[in-house]
This record gives C-alpha cells, structure tokens and sequence, in this order.
C-alpha cells in the first residue's frame, strides 16, 4: 500500500532544500507538474493538510469528520495510477526524512494487523483536529513551505514567481539568515510602515486608494514574525 504521507513529507524537504541550493524555480516546476497538475495527487496534498492541522472541531463531530476524510482518502487514491506514483517517488528518490504524517498513513491503512496502530493513530489526530489554531507565530521554517504546497493558497509562490530575478536571488539569501538577527528589527519595521500608511490615510481623499491603504494596514497590524513577513515588510517600507 502507497504510504502518501511518506511522498508528501518528501516531497516538502525536497522543496525546502530547494532554497539552500538555489533549485527553487525548477523544483517548483516538478511541483506544479507532479502535484499541482494531477487533481488527484494535488487533492490528498490538501487531504493530508487539513487532517494534520488543528482546527477547533468540536469534538462532537471530529469522528464524522475522519470519516468522511477516510471515504475521500478511498475513492482519490485508487484513482492515481502505478505510473503517478513512480514518478513522484522517482523525483524524491535522493531524499531521506521522517515521516512527518505517519499518523495518517496509519489512519488509511486497510492492514489488518496494524488495526491498533491505526487507533491509536486516530486518536492523536482526533485530539489535533479538536485543538484551536493557534495564534502565536508561525515557526519561521514551515510559513514559506505551507503556503507553497497548500492547494487552496499559493500566495508565497505567487509572490515569488512576481519578483525580479535580482529580488528573488536576495530573498533566498535572506532566507538563510539566522530570525534571531531579524525578529527584533520587525516590530520597528512594522510601525515605520503603519506610520507612512497612517500619513497617506491623512493625505488621501480617493474613497478606492484609501480604502485599499485600510486594508493594507490592517494586514499590517495582523502579521507575526516570520522571515517571510519581514522580507515583504521591509520592501513595503523601503517602497512607501
């Protein structure tokens, strides 16, 4: 049986590796093309995001809820044929990490003998899916590579494709560096930007541009550190 959760945790240290060795534009080619371009394969992407996420259910409806994650996981699966997988374990082949879904993996095994494993294995994901999200920072290591492989938001990569090639080579420079050089410039990043943004709310007298410089700050004032946020901030700041 196909353990998806082994190709996916591979899958994301081949993209996160990509910054180091300045792969990032090719391997996100093998993404889009292996991942993003096959609706099945992109599907248990997003299957395997959600189920590992926590997201406040009530724990009424948390054993509905992995359920119908089971049905979905069932009727995708048999869907992606030999060829699909191959080529996806293929691109990964150099790539040695852990498991980071194993739970999952355990949770859609037909196995018979694994049947307290995947109990156990439902359980922990059971009391991951009840948690609340939470609300402190994103570790700085995870926000780039979440917001590349989540189907539904491709607001990083995005953003990277939307750069010049000089700003894309410093911003995986940037990404090297160590957060505890940056964090404790950004709060002052952060109020030298609603700072000018604040000025041009004074200034401004078009209803579209100054709803739009609103919606800007209070995007402003909702970002956490990461080094993501920063490298955007501090162009904003730098542009404002």
């Amino acid at each position: 049986m196909v353990k998806f959760g082994n190709i996916k945790s591979k899958i994301e240290e081949k993209l996160l590796e990509s910054y180091s060795k300045n792969t990032f534009k090719s391997e996100m080619k093998n993404f889009k093309s292996f991942v993003l371009g096959n609706k099945n394969v992109s599907k248990l992407f997003y299957l395997y995001d959600e189920m590992s996420s926590n997201k406040g259910l009530n724990e009424s409806i948390v054993s509905d809820y992995i359920y119908e994650c089971i049905t979905i996981y069932e009727n995708t699966v048999n869907k992606i044929d030999d060829k699909t997988i191959n080529n996806l374990k293929k691109w990964v082949s150099d790539i040695n990490c852990d498991n980071k879904y194993e739970n999952i993996d355990n949770l859609f095994s037909t196995d018979v003998l694994t049947i307290e494993s995947r109990l156990k294995s439902k359980k922990i994901i059971s009391e991951n899916l009840i948690k609340s999200p939470e609300s402190k920072k994103t570790e700085t290591v995870n926000l780039p590579l979440s917001t590349m492989v989540n189907i539904a938001n491709k607001t990083f990569s995005n953003y990277v494709e939307s750069l010049n090639e000089s700003d894309k080579k410093e911003l995986i420079n940037f990404l090297k560096t160590d957060e505890s050089e940056l964090e404790p410039q950004f709060e002052s990043i952060k109020n030298e930007v609603k700072t000018k943004l604040n000025s041009l709310v004074e200034s401004t007298t078009d209803t579209e541009t100054l709803n739009k410089v609103n919606e800007t700050i209070t995007k402003v004032e909702s970002e956490t550190f990461n080094k993501l946020n920063y490298f955007k901030l501090k162009n904003l700041n730098e542009n404002l």
